[in-house]
């Protein structure tokens, strides 16, 4: 490319595409490189049929920053979507967040007095003392067993591939639980989907910006370094691949690395997307399966976000898998191993003054959307 640009910027998420934004706004060129032949990272939706299709996973956007809600709203008007999943354990049907609603289902109480007498019985039964060990004692201690086995424990296990007994306590520091009927699963002030679809945001933040889809990081800086003569690898200095001066990454960053100091982990996810000749499939955008009885999490109906009327549906079943290499990576897992590692490579990644690691898989680390677009803001000012 014989165009040179101040920033090359390698992903097109919300990270990216705001860091993109703000720059261009700054009056500096880039280029945004991905991978996929989309813009939008996991926040990509496709219009199938008038539907919206939420294709990495459902999105929710939700904060209490008013600042954050306003930046958001430059690029799309939000509808009035309130997040009310419902969890389904075999063929029980029960209402999240842990609310009076899921309650009086589970043990036929009628008032907020009874609910927390019947959690604190079950949480005196279970006699756990000290510091919770895993994360089995961590849910244990705070909503009992009834509420674990039925609406915790499987779903957990499926979710992070492994026992909640060898799960860290810290991954559920607490479980909401409002002795109120109130199915809202967020406490924050703003909340919606944005009308049209998330694509459109980032469409609007990359506007008259220079993209380049189907690219791979890797393999353009492999190309570069081998035209150029320069010897391969990570300590490479020319990390812009000779087309810009500064690079903002907001891919893996151990892969950045090669892996020289060991592999991070994370969770991948597997999606099966299905039309349904049906108006209404389940009554409700999201539906937590929590029993080992299917191996999908959840399944998403993607009209009910915005409030669709269409003659058809369109679902899809989620399931957690494993991360390996070919994967997408979607969940750091921020255990005690893995966040050592992390700071170890975050020690190389401050060596390099040139590049600025963000995002979930950059920063190691699961962000909100109304976080990632603050960390977005916040580092600019580094750049």
């Amino acid at each position: 490319m014989e165009k040179k640009y101040d920033y090359l910027i390698v992903g097109s998420g919300l990270y990216g595409a705001v860091t993109a934004y703000e720059l261009t706004k700054k009056g500096l060129s880039c280029l945004v490189i991905d991978k996929r032949k989309t813009i939008g990272g996991n926040v990509y939706t496709e219009n199938i049929d008038g539907i919206n299709v939420h294709k990495y996973g459902a999105h929710i956007f939700h904060t209490s920053d008013k600042k954050i809600w306003d930046y958001i709203g430059q690029f799309a008007e939000f509808n009035n979507f309130i997040n009310s999943p419902v969890a389904r354990f075999h063929d029980e049907l029960y209402n999240l967040p842990f609310n009076m609603n899921t309650f009086s289902k589970l043990w036929g109480i009628t008032t907020p007095e009874e609910a927390a007498a019947k959690i604190r019985e079950q949480i005196d039964k279970e006699g756990i003392v000290g510091e919770p060990s895993n994360l089995e004692e961590q849910a244990l201690r705070l909503v009992g067993r009834d509420v674990y086995e039925k609406l915790v424990k499987e779903y957990t296990e499926k979710q992070w591939g492994r026992s909640c007994k060898e799960l860290p306590a810290f991954i559920i520091k607490r479980l909401p639980v409002r002795f109120t009927f109130d199915n809202n699963y967020f406490n924050d002030r703003y909340q919606g989907i944005p009308i049209g679809g998330y694509t459109a945001i980032i469409e609007k933040m990359l506007d008259g910006i220079d993209i380049m889809l189907n690219t791979d990081y890797f393999n353009m800086k492999r190309e570069y370094e081998a035209k150029a003569g320069i010897e391969g690898g990570y300590e490479s200095t020319d990390y812009g691949c000779g087309i810009a001066d500064k690079v903002v990454y907001t891919g893996m960053i151990d892969r950045f690395f090669d892996y020289s100091l060991g592999e991070l982990e994370y969770r991948s996810l597997r999606f099966e997307t299905e039309k349904l000749p049906t108006e209404n499939f389940q009554g409700v955008a999201v539906v937590n399966y929590t029993s080992h009885e299917v191996d999908f999490t959840r399944i998403i109906e993607h009209k009910h976000f915005e409030f669709g009327k269409q003659p058809s549906t369109i679902i899809t079943r989620e399931y957690p898998k494993t991360w390996e290499a070919g994967d997408e990576p979607y969940y750091p897992i921020n255990n005690e191993l893995n966040n050592r590692l992390y700071a170890e490579y975050k020690k190389l990644a401050n060596e390099i003054p040139n590049v600025f690691f963000g995002g979930r898989l950059g920063q190691y680390k699961y962000f909100d959307m109304d976080k990632v677009i603050a960390q977005a803001l916040e580092d600019i000012a580094y750049m």
